[in-house]
């Protein structure tokens, strides 16, 4: 496997590390001179451009900030990407997106795979992600040695887009429950119950999640607002639910007003703070 990463941020630089660390060699590109300086800081050799990594390398992993950057390093590599190479894409994108990379790659004799993952960069450091995956089993097997290395739990949830479909679902569910919670927690809190004990009765009963057996303790409670994952990016990923809706013609109208907060309600708020600073919208106390 000659193994190479295109996007050595927060994400792929940790995926790098775990890589690297595991005994891969591994050729990165970032366009970023201080996350190349970073990859061969680690022992990874770097290239000059993505067409010079896909002349050398024959698994791909791409991690990306979104569809319109998958679009354009594709369409750079495009030429030099060798016959048989997986390509796996680890970016928040789109369906659309990947289904018509896989429609490439099955005129150029390559596969393309989606894989969007969740657990922010302290999993991607930690190798403990979870990835959805979407596309030919054949070619995720062919993934499957770097994947037990970057990943604690894999899922194939379908075809080319099945991934980056589950994987906005799955936002949009997130987003949801964090001003939910958020939420529950100041109708407690006027209620007399704290937040800590409040959260002890929600994780024993059937109005539990993610966020709040995880984010509430691990990020909010405490004032951390550290998870690595920001505001903006999660409004990314609620327009992406929206216009996922949209061009599905699925109605979301329960998710609507609480996409409006993330989109409109809550612009004191500013792109780069944690994501989870979602809860001080409205709070007079979290």
């Amino acid at each position: 496997m000659r193994l190479g990463i295109i996007g050595c941020g927060n994400m792929g630089g940790g995926m790098a590390s775990q890589l690297v660390k595991n005994g891969f060699e591994l050729t990165c590109f970032d366009p970023s001179p201080e996350n190349s300086g970073k990859m061969a800081a680690l022992g990874a050799t770097t290239t000059a451009s993505a067409s010079a990594l896909a002349k050398i390398c024959d698994v791909i992993l791409l991690s990306l900030p979104k569809a319109a950057v998958v679009e354009a390093v594709m369409a750079q590599m495009l030429p030099d990407i060798q016959a048989g190479t997986v390509i796996l894409d680890a970016s928040t994108s789109e369906p659309a997106t990947s289904q018509a990379m896989s429609a490439k790659g099955a005129e150029h004799g390559f596969a393309f795979v989606d894989g969007p993952v969740s657990g922010g960069p302290a999993a991607a450091n930690a190798g403990t992600m979870t990835m959805l995956l979407g596309g030919d089993a054949d070619a995720i097997e062919t993934l499957r040695p770097a994947l037990d290395i970057i990943t604690a739990k894999t899922v194939r949830v379908g075809g080319s887009g099945a991934g980056h479909a589950a994987k906005i679902a799955n936002n949009m569910l997130c987003a949801a429950n964090l001003v939910l919670v958020g939420e529950a927690i100041r109708l407690g809190q006027a209620a007399g119950v704290s937040p800590e004990d409040l959260l002890e009765g929600i994780n024993a009963g059937s109005g539990r999640s993610g966020v709040s057996e995880v984010n509430f303790p691990k990020w909010v409670l405490n004032d951390a607002f550290d998870s690595g994952f920001t505001m903006g990016l999660m409004r990314k990923d609620v327009g992406l639910a929206l216009d996922l809706a949209k061009s599905s013609n699925v109605d979301l109208s329960g998710f609507a007003k609480i996409a409006d907060i993330w989109l409109n309600g809550s612009s004191d708020i500013a792109d780069s703070d944690d994501f989870n600073a979602i809860v001080k919208t409205n709070a007079r106390e979290v």
